[in-house]
Order: C-alpha cells, then structure tokens, then sequence
C-alpha cells in the first residue's frame, strides 16, 4: 500500500458520533464507548458482507527486554479458546458461517479480523469480545503453538537467504529502538517463553480501552453502537493499561556496512535503508513529501531510478525505492537494486549515490510530482474497492497515533505538496550517517 499519512494530531473523539466528511477519503463514522474503546464504522452498501477488526495498540516494540517474539505468540494462543469455546473452535465456527478470519502482529500492534455476511456480524462480535477477557490455555497449548511459531521463524526466515538478510539489516539499522527486534522473535527467546509470559502479556495489553474496534462494509454507526455496547461495552476497562513509551533512538553518527554471503543466492543485490521521519519522529511534516519522493524515484517501471539507472544506463536490472512512516517510532526508507550482468556492486552503489545526490542538490521535477501526485491519489480511490483495505488503513492509522481526520484530509494535503517540500525532505532522509548499506552475495555463508 502506497498510502502515507500526515503528522498526528490530536483526536476528540467523544461519546457522540462524529460526523462524516464530505470530501473524505473513506467517510467513517465513530463514536467511543464509555470503557475507553474506540470505534470506527465504513460504511460500504455494495455487498451484504462486513469485515470486523479489533486492534490492540501493542505489537513486538512492547515486549519485555528477553522476551522477543511474545506478542506473536500470544496472537497464536488466541485462536485456543475460552470457557465458552474450545481450541479452535472460533475459526470453525466462522468458517461454517461462510467467513474466514485471521490475525497478524507488527511491532506497533496486533490485529484480529473476520469477513463474513452482515448477518453474522453479532456472531463473531460475541467471539472477539469473549476472548479480550477470557483467553483460556494451558501448558500444553503453550508447547505446541511455540513449537509452531519456532516453525514459522525457520520456515520465513532461517530458511531462506534474503530473509535472515532483512533481519541483520534491519536489525544493524536501529541503535536502540525495540524495531531493531524481530516481530517473530529471537529463536533463543522464543524457546524460553512460557504460560505466565503468555498471561502476564494478555492481562497487561488486552483490554477494550487498549484497543479499536474497526468495521467495513453493510452497516453504519447507528446500526453498530448498540452491537458494540452490548458485547464490548460491558467489558471493563483496565486502568493499569497504557501504551508503552518506547525507547529513545540516539542519534546517528556513523554509516554501517554489512555483508552476507550465501549459496542459495542466484545474483547479488544491493540495498540502503535510511532512518526516516515518520509521523511520531523526526521532521513529522516531511512524511507525506517523503511517500511522493520514494513513488518519484522508485515505484514503477518509469521511476526515475528504473528510467536512469536500467533503461538509459544499463547499470541496473532491477530497481526501487519505499517508505514507511505511519509509525510509532522512527520510520524507514529504503532504495535497493540488482545490478546488470559485467556491473560491480561497487559501480552500481555509485550509480545510485549519484542520483540521490541530484535530488539533494536539484529537487525533483513539476511534472515528476504531478505524475506521483496522480498516481498516488488513483491508488486511493482504487482503495475504496476494498472493504478490508479501508478497516486496515483506520486500524494502522489509530494504532500508530493518527487521527481519523488526518486520514481523511490526506488527499487535500497531498496536493499541497511543493517541489521545495520534496526536495526538503530529501535533504532530511538522505544523510549517510543515517543509513545501513547492505549487500547479498552468492558463496559461501559467512
């Protein structure tokens, strides 16, 4: 998703509803229950089907200092039942309503959805709410969902060259920042978890004024309010709970270079992830100005990179660039390349330097912005084709911080962005000092 949105604001949202946009990018209505949690409906009439989503604003950056991957494996141990369901029972049941669901953790939260009919909605509301407060597992359930998530952390990443690569380069990337850590978890870590970890986890972070409740699709505030009262709202409020200020990043003084070799890599590539603002650090006003400079350089085919760097130079077989800003903490920046066959990486990283550097000096072109800004605005639109698309935008969004009015405003404040803004922002991401350049080469494994 190519969507970044502004500097967080302030959200007031009271008890009442607030009112739908008119020139909004999804229109949502939302009111907050009287236990603290928040709720946001958008509305969809095309199909009678909804997508429910509960986001609880902890992901792996909470976790304890030993006890990496504990947020994932407690989104495992959700799905094994309560005093009214047993293990499993929740996704059976879904899918015998002709639904599916899933969930997934980041390092800023961790996110449970269903899609299903809009007659089933009660249905899988009574489910979720059931299992904010009344999680059962015991010992067992423990040691086989470990075992499974050890699986998944070898299958994704040990077992595959480019994967242990992201995790040393994005761990060589933060000098303090619990993103440094792997969302899966350290497999040594991992191994050491346990059912008091798992509870002491669940009871500290899941609760409803730690958490938003999202729906998509059939249905409108009106009609979801006196649902969510009656399931979620008769959950109490934990007042021990509070989303953890995260660790300070220090600055940055020196470049880091890093090397992995293995024999399961067919060609080299090179990469550089920068350190960047983001909405909650650093210059926050450069994070909708960075999005439209990372589509300029590298989101397609007639990127400027691909344009300089494959086409005319010859240099590159492949190339791009990406952002991530609607963070809690800092956010990232990345630019990475295959060279041309006879090319040196040494060649290519010079290459690519030099172009970054002409936006540094030169900015980037009216007709480039345009040409993002279009892009950019289409793919928003195209957004709203999908019902779980919007839910995920509002659940991230919230998550990281933002409000449900700067998600809305994101259209009118990208057509405000200036050539200067662009070429600002550059100067900001664009510093070596901030950076881990990375390179994956065929051989042996050092």
């Amino acid at each position: 998703m190519r969507l970044v949105l502004a500097a967080a604001l302030s959200l007031l949202i009271t008890a009442g509803f607030v009112p739908k946009s008119e020139a909004g990018l999804f229109n949502p209505e939302s009111f907050t229950l009287d236990n603290g949690m928040q709720v946001v409906v958008v509305p969809d009439h095309r199909a009678p089907v909804v997508v429910h989503m509960v986001w609880y604003k902890v992901g792996a950056a909470d976790e304890p200092p030993g006890k990496s991957g504990i947020a994932h494996f407690l989104e495992h141990l959700m799905f094994k039942g309560t005093g009214k369901l047993a293990p499993g029972e929740f996704s059976r049941i879904v899918a015998a309503n002709g639904g599916r669901d899933n969930a997934f953790t980041s390092q800023d939260y961790t996110a449970y959805f269903q899609t299903i009919a809009r007659d089933r909605l009660e249905l899988v509301m009574s489910m979720e709410a059931d299992r904010m407060v009344n999680l059962q597992f015991g010992e067992q359930d423990m040691i086989t969902e470990r075992d499974v998530v050890l699986e998944e952390r070898r299958q994704r990443t040990d077992s595959t060259a480019q994967g242990q690569f992201r995790e040393q380069v994005t761990a060589a990337l933060y000098l303090a920042h619990p993103y440094g850590i792997p969302i899966v978890g350290w497999e040594e870590e991992i191994k050491r978890l346990d059912v008091d970890d798992a509870l002491a986890f669940y009871k500290k972070f899941y609760a409803p004024n730690n958490a938003i409740l999202v729906v998509a699709g059939d249905v409108t505030a009106a009609d979801l309010k006196p649902l969510a009262e009656k399931h979620y709202g008769v959950i109490p409020a934990n007042p021990a709970v509070y989303q953890r200020e995260l660790p300070h990043e220090p600055p940055h003084r020196a470049a880091r270079r890093l090397t992995h070799s293995d024999p399961r890599v067919a060609e080299p590539s090179w990469q550089r992830m920068y350190i960047a603002d983001s909405v909650n650090w650093g210059e926050t006003r450069h994070t909708i100005a960075l999005q439209v400079l990372s589509d300029i350089l590298g989101a397609s085919g007639t990127s400027r990179l691909y344009r300089n760097l494959a086409v005319e130079q010859k240099k590159a077989i492949s190339v791009g660039a990406w952002y991530s800003g609607v963070d809690r903490g800092p956010g990232s920046f990345g630019v990475y390349a295959t060279p041309a066959e006879g090319v040196s990486l040494e060649d290519l990283e010079a290459a690519v330097d030099a172009e970054l550097a002409k936006v540094v000096a030169d900015g980037v072109t009216q007709e480039e912005l345009d040409r993002a800004r279009t892009g950019l605005l289409a793919d928003a639109v195209y957004m709203r084709d999908s019902l779980s698309q919007g839910a995920r935008v509002f659940g991230s969004a919230l998550s990281a911080g933002v409000s449900i009015e700067d998600v809305e405003s994101w259209p009118d404040r990208l057509r405000e962005v200036t050539v200067e803004d662009v070429r600002e922002a550059a100067r900001s991401v664009f510093r070596i000092e901030r950076s881990v350049t990375a390179t994956l080469l065929p051989g042996e494994r050092s």
